[in-house]
C-alpha cells in the first residue's frame, strides 16, 4: 500500500470513489426516458483506472458489473483518446447481450486520461427480428438486432453524428433509444466531473495511487478469505431445459479449485455451444463466477479489480460458455448465467456448507411484448433459496439480476397493456428446516396486437434443495390459459392474456425439523 494512505485516509477515497459510481448511477436512472431503466434500474455504473481496472462499481447488476472489464479492455485497444466517448454492445467484444448498451467515456486531467467511466443500460429494443431484440428462435446473433463493435460515438469533443443516425436508424423506437443514450452520456460526464475534483483534492499523482491502494486492498482481503476455505476440487454440475430450437438438455459442468489463497473454475465438461440462443460469452461466465464468490465472502470487501486477482476461470472455446461467432447469445446472458450460478454455488456445498443456500428460482423470467409502436421487457421475480438459517425471499429477483419489477401504474400509463393479476404463488416454496421462497404470478392483457418472447427456465427442471430440503415449484408461462414453451415467440391479438407463473426456491433442511421459531410465515 503507498505510504501517502493511512488505513483511515484510503477507506475516505474507497468511499469518495464508490460515491462517483453510485452517483453516476442516480444520475442514469434519473434522466433515462425508457421505463426499462428509470423504472426497472436495469443499469449498471463504474469507474475504471487508466489501464482499465476496475475500480469502483455501484451495487446495480451482477451480470452487467463482472462483464464491464471486458469492455473497457476492448475499447482500450483502439486508443482513446481525450474527448472520445466509445459506444459497443458486441458480445464478442466487450458485451453480453445485444440489448446491453455499454458507453465508456476517457476522463482527462492535465491533458491526461486518468480513468474511465462507464455506463451499461439495457436498451428496450436494438433492432433484430422481433421487438425487444429477445427473440426465442434466434440462430446466429445478426437476427438479435443491431451489433456494435467500439465505436466512436465522440471523437475528440466532436459528436459523429452519423453514426448516432446509423444506431438509430435500426432500432425500433428510436426516440427513446437516444433519450437513454443521452442519460448514458450525462452519467459518464458526471464522473469525469467528480474524478476532477478528486485529482484537485489529491493531486493527480497520489490519486493514481489511490487507485492502485484500493485495489491492492481488495486483493489481499480476498485472498485472505480464499485462504480460510477448505483446499480441494470441488465438482456439480446442472442442465438449461433446451435452446428455443429443442428441448434437449443442456449440460453444465464445473470443477472449482481452492489452493491457498487462490480460487479457480474450471467449465471443462461442459456442453459445446448450441444453435439456439442461450450460448454465453465467456464475460458471463466470469460474472456469475464473480457473483458467487462475492456471496460466500466477506460482503466489506470492496468489489474493484483487486478482489478478483485471486481467480481464474478456464472454459474451453467452442462451448456453452465461451462460443464462437456467429453464434445467438440472447439467452445466455439471462438465463445460462443463472445456471451457471447454480452450479457453482453447488460445486461449494461440500467446501462450505453453511454458507450455500439452496437453488432460487434460476431464471430471470425474461417477458417481451412490442411492435413498431412500443417495446416492454421485464423479469419477473420468484422464490430465493433457502438459507441455513432462514426461509427464502419471497418474489425477489435473485442471482445474476437486481433489478426492481415495473410498476403496473407505470405498465399501464406507458404501454398499451393492462396487468389482471400479480401476486404471490403460496406454497410454491420447497418444504424444509426453512423453506424456499415463493414465487409470483403476473397476468397482463394486450390492448392491441403484439409480439411476444418468453425465455425463462426452471419450468421442468426444479430448483434444488440442499440438507435434505425440498425442491421449489417449477414455472409456467400460459397464453390464454394453455401452456406454451419455456423459451418461445409468438404473434398475438388484442385482448390476448399472457400470465407467467415464476419458480418457488429450493428448501433447506429437513421439513421433520421446521419448528415455529424457524417459520417466517406465521
Amino acid at each position: 500500500m503507498p505510504e501517502s494512505f493511512d488505513p483511515v485516509s484510503l477507506e475516505i477515497l474507497r468511499n469518495q470513489l464508490e460515491g462517483v459510481a453510485e452517483e453516476m448511477g442516480e444520475l442514469l436512472i434519473r434522466s433515462a426516458y425508457s421505463p426499462n431503466i428509470k423504472e426497472r434500474r436495469d443499469c449498471s455504473t463504474a469507474l475504471f483506472d487508466a489501464a482499465g481496472r476496475l475500480v469502483a462499481q455501484a451495487e446495480h447488476i451482477p451480470v452487467h458489473l463482472g462483464a464491464m472489464p471486458e469492455a473497457v479492455e476492448a475499447v482500450l485497444d483502439r486508443d482513446p483518446a481525450p474527448g472520445d466517448v466509445f459506444v459497443l454492445n458486441d458480445p464478442y467484444a466487450g458485451g453480453t447481450h445485444l440489448p446491453d448498451v455499454t458507453m465508456v467515456s476517457p476522463i482527462t486531467v492535465e491533458g491526461s486520461i486518468i480513468a474511465y467511466g462507464v455506463s451499461r443500460a439495457h436498451h428496450a429494443d436494438v433492432g433484430g427480428m422481433s421487438p425487444g431484440s429477445m427473440p426465442a428462435g434466434a440462430t446466429e446473433i445478426v437476427q438479435e438486432g443491431l451489433r456494435i463493435p467500439p465505436t466512436r460515438l465522440v471523437d475528440g469533443g466532436d459528436p459523429r453524428e452519423e453514426v448516432r443516425a446509423l444506431l438509430l436508424s435500426n432500432v425500433r423506437n428510436p426516440d427513446e433509444r437516444r433519450a437513454d443514450l443521452r442519460a448514458q452520456r450525462a452519467a459518464n460526464d458526471r464522473a469525469a466531473e467528480r474524478v476532477a475534483d478528486l485529482a484537485s483534492e489529491y493531486g493527480v499523482d497520489r490519486l493514481w495511487d489511490g487507485f492502485a491502494a484500493v485495489q491492492e486492498y481488495s486483493r489481499r482481503r480476498m485472498a485472505e478469505e480464499i485462504g480460510s476455505l477448505p483446499d480441494g476440487t470441488y465438482h456439480a454440475t446442472d442442465v438449461l431445459e433446451g435452446d428455443g430450437q429443442t428441448d434437449e438438455e443442456i449440460r453444465i459442468e464445473a470443477a472449482v479449485t481452492v489452493d491457498g489463497e487462490s480460487l479457480s473454475v474450471d467449465f471443462r465438461g461442459t456442453d459445446p455451444q448450441v444453435g439456439g440462443n442461450v450460448n454465453a460469452p465467456l464475460a458471463v461466465a466470469k460474472s456469475a463466477v464473480y457473483f458467487v464468490v462475492r456471496c460466500l465472502t466477506d460482503p466489506e470487501i470492496p468489489a474493484n479489480g483487486g478482489c478478483y486477482d485471486p481467480l481464474s476461470i478456464s472454459v474451453p472455446e467452442g462451448t456453452l460458455l465461451n462460443p464462437t461467432p456467429p453464434a445467438a447469445v440472447v439467452g445466455g446472458n439471462v438465463e445460462t448465467s443463472q445456471r451457471v450460478t447454480d452450479v457453482v454455488f453447488a460445486a461449494f456445498t461440500d467446501a462450505v456448507p453453511d454458507r450455500v443456500p439452496a437453488h432460487g428460482q434460476g431464471t430471470m423470467n425474461n417477458l417481451v411484448v412490442g411492435s413498431d409502436e412500443f417495446t416492454y421487457y421485464e423479469t419477473i421475480g420468484g422464490g430465493g433459496g433457502a438459507l441455513p438459517d432462514a426461509d427464502g425471499i419471497d418474489g425477489r429477483q435473485v442471482g445474476m439480476t437486481n433489478t426492481l419489477n415495473t410498476p403496473v401504474e407505470s405498465i399501464e400509463t406507458e404501454y398499451p397493456l393492462r396487468v389482471e393479476r400479480y401476486r404471490l404463488r403460496p406454497d410454491s416454496g420447497g418444504e424444509g428446516q426453512y423453506r424456499g421462497g415463493w414465487g409470483v404470478e403476473r397476468s397482463i392483457r394486450l390492448l392491441t396486437d403484439a409480439t411476444v418472447s418468453l425465455l425463462t427456465e426452471r419450468r421442468s427442471v426444479a430448483p434444488a434443495g440442499v440438507a435434505g430440503g425440498k425442491p421449489g415449484a417449477t414455472g409456467e408461462n400460459l397464453i390464454d390459459g394453455e401452456p406454451v414453451p419455456a423459451k418461445t415467440t409468438r404473434s398475438l391479438s388484442a385482448g390476448t392474456t399472457v400470465t407467467i407463473r415464476t419458480p418457488g426456491g429450493g428448501g433447506y433442511g429437513t421439513p421433520d425439523d421446521r419448528s415455529n421459531d424457524s417459520r417466517r410465515d406465521q
